[in-house]
């Protein structure tokens, strides 16, 4: 007999470190930090590919790299997407956190100009998603063209997204540093508390910097501690009220993990909310 969803054991991040590492089909440099690298992945047929530009987690610390996505961004690229996983300087690392770590994520997005002039991408199609602290990374991707046009961060011009889905995603550093998601880690990102980092906290999150103006959707398994699904409703609620279309999946059995792993019950709502946001 099968074990209700609520009694089964969830994921750890252990489980997510265990499973299969699929290799890139190639490693590019985005930059001269060892740090600034990306794997793409490319689909069987000519092209030009859509692309799903995916952003791992961990609280934007190290030592989680971007060997927690490979199987989900593996799996991403057997349904016919190319896949661009983004390695980024974290905290712990040389010029990680403030403000590197969302200047390596800027950077490593606009990059893929250069790398479709090298491999069939079809740029018009790029949906970013990302998991945990990579949510956080992937909807503030999406927003960076709200930024002042001064801003380090913005870039000129940024890499345009058709949409956006968040596995877990953090989607606001104020709520999520008073509920010590990540523990310390949101003050780490912001060189202090959100309330002491006032400037920050407006270029860097995104329940600060909406509408984004493409299409969201927001996943989050039902059992998640770590992230709890209020802050997703929460966020809706913002980005709805300011225009955006913005979609909540609450993943009934799942965890904090789950979704990442291809081989979960939550694996066919993420491959579907992506194929939604490239095709529509």
């Amino acid at each position: 007999m099968t074990a209700p969803a609520a009694a089964r054991s969830l994921m750890t991040g252990r489980d997510l470190a265990a499973l299969p590492q699929p290799p890139a089909d190639h490693t590019i440099a985005y930059g001269p930090a060892p740090q600034q690298v990306a794997e793409l992945r490319l689909p069987k047929g000519r092209g030009p590919h859509p692309v799903v530009l995916v952003i791992h987690g961990g609280c934007w610390q190290v030592p989680w790299a971007f060997d927690q996505v490979r199987a989900l961004a593996a799996a991403l690229t057997a349904e016919d997407f190319a896949t661009w996983s983004l390695e980024y300087r974290r905290i712990g690392d040389p010029g990680g956190g403030w403000p590197g770590t969302l200047e390596d994520v800027a950077r490593g997005a606009d990059h893929l100009r250069e790398v479709a002039k090298a491999h069939p991408l079809d740029l018009d199609r790029v949906v970013v998603l990302g998991h945990s602290a990579g949510g956080h990374l992937a909807l503030w991707l999406a927003a960076r063209h709200r930024l002042p046009k001064d801003s380090p961060l913005r870039g000129e011009p940024p890499l345009p997204v058709r949409g956006v889905v968040t596995l877990a995603g953090i989607t606001d550093l104020r709520a999520g540093a008073a509920g010590r998601v990540c523990g310390e880690a949101i003050p780490q990102l912001l060189g202090g508390p959100p309330e002491a980092r006032a400037f920050r906290l407006g270029q860097a999150s995104p329940i600060e910097l909406v509408p984004l103006g493409v299409p969201q959707r927001l996943l989050v398994g039902a059992r998640d501690a770590i992230v709890p699904a209020e802050q997703a409703r929460a966020y809706a609620a913002a980005a709805t009220a300011a225009g955006d279309a913005v979609e909540v999946r609450v993943l009934e059995g799942a965890g904090h993990f789950e979704p990442v792993d291809p081989g979960s019950s939550a694996y066919p709502a993420v491959r579907d909310a992506v194929r939604a946001l490239s095709t529509r």
